[in-house]
């Protein structure tokens, strides 16, 4: 495994991360706790010491599974959760609160379904539009001096957001956004948010949802309880689809050179690709970890990073 200090932060981190957004349990398709649980075991064993969660994931069954999952180990691991984003259980629709005493209120249940004392890094998961962020750094500062936090980081944030932010600079260690050879387009924000903020960027997505794993083709059908059957999620349908199955394709003639599998093709594009970056997977099985762990160690050739360039650019 590989391993890398975050910046602003004494955090030495693996450079995989385990997302924890299919352990919610909520529209990824059938899953089941006792593997995600093995799952966790595995990454454990594999040397990935990162795990990245949110209260949002299955209305705290995500953390509430990671808990379990760690056991007595869950204080030998760093673990990142997210707050801003809320259920309303009437209406049956999500909506983001940033405000200073609902973050109150998400990290005490944070706590209390992960079982531990602190959580390493604390997340803004997404901007109300409402709340100033000074008052989201006020409420953390808050927290970090009672304990609650080590540190604070940030979730999909915009170079719209850069100027409200760079106050703060040296305060946040992280921030986290799509990111996979299915999904650039947000890459020179990616940099300048990095460079300008002196952040170590995380991504998310990063195996495109699961396209860039191999595992799916153009008649491919997801059942209605998994997301990726809506339109919304634009990498299994239409002409993004056509695009990323050549990706794909690319990638399958890459890997005869390495023999490590589609999944350790992608992650390791990002690894390269993007200085000093953390690569956050989400997984359901052990088998899926133990695939991503073939991303570490190694390098892509240059040629090979300007082949997966130029086809997914």
């Amino acid at each position: 495994m590989e391993y890398q200090y975050l910046k602003n932060s004494d955090l030495k981190v693996s450079r995989l991360c385990i997302g924890g957004d299919p352990m919610g349990g909520h529209a990824w398709g059938d899953t089941d706790d006792k593997e995600l649980i093995d799952a966790v075991n595995t990454a454990v064993d594999n040397g990935i010491n990162f795990f990245d969660t949110a209260d949002i994931y299955g209305i705290g069954h995500a953390e509430t599974l990671l808990g379990k999952a760690l056991g007595t180990s869950k204080n030998d691991v760093i673990i990142a959760s997210k707050f801003g984003v809320r259920k309303d259980e009437v209406k049956g629709v999500c909506y983001y609160d940033n405000r200073p005493e609902w973050i109150e209120q998400a990290i005490v249940g944070s706590l209390k379904r992960l079982g531990r004392d602190y959580i390493d890094i604390y997340q803004l998961h997404w901007r109300d539009g409402k709340t100033p962020i000074s008052e989201v750094v006020d409420k953390l500062r808050e927290l970090k001096k009672k304990g609650y936090i080590r540190y604070f980081g940030l979730s999909n944030v915009t170079l719209v957001d850069l100027e409200e932010l760079m106050p703060y600079k040296g305060e946040f260690v992280s921030f986290q956004d799509q990111y996979s050879l299915a999904w650039r387009e947000g890459e020179e924000a990616i940099a300048k948010l990095a460079e300008d903020m002196n952040l170590t960027p995380m991504t998310w997505g990063s195996l495109g949802q699961g396209i860039l794993s191999g595992k799916y083709g153009a008649d491919t059908k997801f059942d209605a309880n998994d997301r990726r059957s809506r339109s919304t999620y634009p990498n299994f349908h239409g002409e993004k689809l056509m695009k990323n199955l050549k990706i794909v394709e690319k990638m399958r003639e890459i890997d005869q050179s390495y023999q490590k599998g589609l999944p350790a093709i992608a992650i390791r594009f990002i690894l390269d690709y993007l200085k000093d970056s953390v690569v956050i997977v989400g997984v359901k099985r052990p088998q899926q970890v133990i695939g991503n762990c073939e991303a570490a160690g190694w390098n892509l050739s240059e040629q090979h990073i300007n082949d997966l360039e130029a086809i997914s650019k």
